[in-house]
């Protein structure tokens, strides 16, 4: 069975933390729509739902992957770089409890999942304002004993790793090579994004299918031309706060 763990939009969304956007006007009603019409998407990719409800307190609590890596056998809650988000982890954990075992990251670290790509048994982790060096040091601490390894990546210009990089087929990658090195992830296939989109990189993988926003057509084309199936969701509003495709939900095999 495959999981999506989703959260409902907070009716403080509006509040949500920025670091490279400027602040807009973000539609609460329309961001919550385009959210019901997000996980529409993952239920007909084969997901079962286990939403969470909305947390008015944390407005970015929606971007639920930021609180958990879950992996095959464990999953491990990471402690956000943003202090008002760590309050975040404690429902998400609940909520992954029946499935995996749960290891913790500890203070000084701080990690976002979001600056953590999983390609088989290697986690690459960007160094970011939200992962510190301590994030990544016990990250690797942990899962060493799982056969995992883990992989610092620079970052710059951008909020996460996955901002900038996203697997969007076995052994492909989704690149901004502008804001994230390529050379860590060596002999894979990449695709770069259109030189005008450069928010394009983000696409969420379910099975065989891309998640991906609607307004990056010209890197769309670039998908379909090298034959990736790609499922269009529309996530604009959410995109005011940060968010992409990848961060509304944490999705995982039982």
């Amino acid at each position: 069975m495959r999981i999506a763990i989703t959260r409902e939009v907070s009716p403080t969304f509006a509040n949500c933390e920025l670091t490279h956007l400027e602040r807009q006007p973000i539609d609460i009603d329309m961001a919550r729509d385009q959210h019901r019409r997000y996980e529409e998407a993952l239920w007909s990719l084969g997901c079962e739902l286990r939403t969470l409800p909305a947390e008015p307190e944390l407005p970015d609590a929606v971007f639920v992957e930021d609180t958990a890596i879950v992996l095959d056998d464990i999953a491990v809650m990471t402690r956000p770089g943003a202090a008002s988000r760590q309050p975040e982890t404690s429902t998400v954990a609940a909520a992954l409890e029946p499935y995996r075992l749960l290891l913790r990251l500890e203070p000084p670290a701080t990690m976002d999942g979001g600056d953590v790509l999983r390609i088989g048994r290697t986690l690459f982790v960007g160094r970011t304002q939200r992962t510190n060096q301590a994030g990544i040091e016990q990250l690797r601490a942990m899962l060493a004993p799982y056969e995992y390894t883990v992989t610092a990546v620079a970052v710059k210009g951008c909020l996460h790793l996955k901002s900038g990089v996203t697997l969007v087929a076995p052994d492909t990658l989704l690149l901004n090579s502008r804001w994230v090195d390529p050379r860590p992830f060596g002999a894979r296939q990449l695709i770069e994004v259109a030189g005008t989109e450069p928010g394009a990189a983000n696409g969420l993988l379910v099975g065989d299918v891309l998640m991906y926003p609607t307004n990056y057509p010209a890197t769309r084309r670039r998908l379909e031309e090298r034959t990736v199936q790609v499922r269009l969701v529309d996530v604009s509003e959410i995109q005011k706060a940060e968010g992409a495709v990848t961060c509304c939900s944490l999705v995982f095999d039982t």
